[in-house]
């Protein structure tokens, strides 16, 4: 949880365990991740899914970044909903229709149908909301995406830390993983009081310990 949720080095977590008494080698930090973070990420998202499908009012922004992996530009789509929840993340070495359409897909068909989706002015998006029918829900504007532009900051630092990635599989999989251990993290701290979120913190420890048994 440490090295995914936090901008830390497998050799940080390491130190940070030792400092509690628990002597590992930072390699067993990486196959610890790599073995249970993908089983963890899916309880957490089966289980946030089950509690969202239906949502009324539901609005989603879609945007897509750049992420650079051995000099190569590849794009990472990624779809957030109106209170900040990363729905879907999605690897492809284009940003056309086609791969654009691949990711709504993707996220239609885990997620359900939004009210609203919100795009920048890419024309991959208009081309492929037409061949899926809901090209009436597209809103754009020149301020509209910025919750989709803010939830990049996260894994951004993220990736600084892990001194980028090295294949487009490690990028997809780290990528879902870290979408799911920040959803459930995230008490919102600067919307609610101290008290709220504590609250919310303490909840999400109990559930993330469960998950654990």
């Amino acid at each position: 949880m440490k090295y995914v949720r936090f901008p830390l080095s497998l050799r940080n977590v390491e130190d940070l365990l030792s400092e509690r008494g628990i002597d590992i080698c930072h390699e067993t930090v990486r196959l610890w991740w790599n073995r249970f973070g993908p089983m963890f990420a899916t309880d957490i998202r089966r289980q946030r899914v089950n509690r969202r499908r239906g949502f009324r009012h539901w609005k989603w922004h879609l945007d897509e970044m750049y992420v650079r992996i051995n000099g190569e530009m590849v794009y990472l789509w990624r779809a957030i909903d109106n209170e900040g929840e990363v729905l879907e993340s999605y690897v492809t070495k284009t940003r056309d229709k086609a791969a654009a359409l691949r990711f709504m897909r993707k996220a239609l068909k885990r997620h359900g149908s939004p009210e609203v989706m919100t795009t920048d002015g890419l024309r991959s998006y208009k081309a492929a909301m037409s061949d899926l029918g809901c090209e009436h829900k597209q809103e754009t504007g020149r301020y509209a995406n910025n919750r989709a532009e803010n939830s990049h900051l996260p894994f951004r630092r993220r990736e600084r830390a892990m001194l980028r990635f090295r294949q487009m599989k490690s990028l997809q999989k780290f990528a879902s993983v870290h979408a799911s251990f920040h959803n459930h993290s995230n008490s919102e701290h600067h919307l609610v009081d101290r008290q709220t979120y504590k609250a919310h913190r303490s909840a999400a420890l109990a559930e993330w310990q469960n998950l654990m048994a």
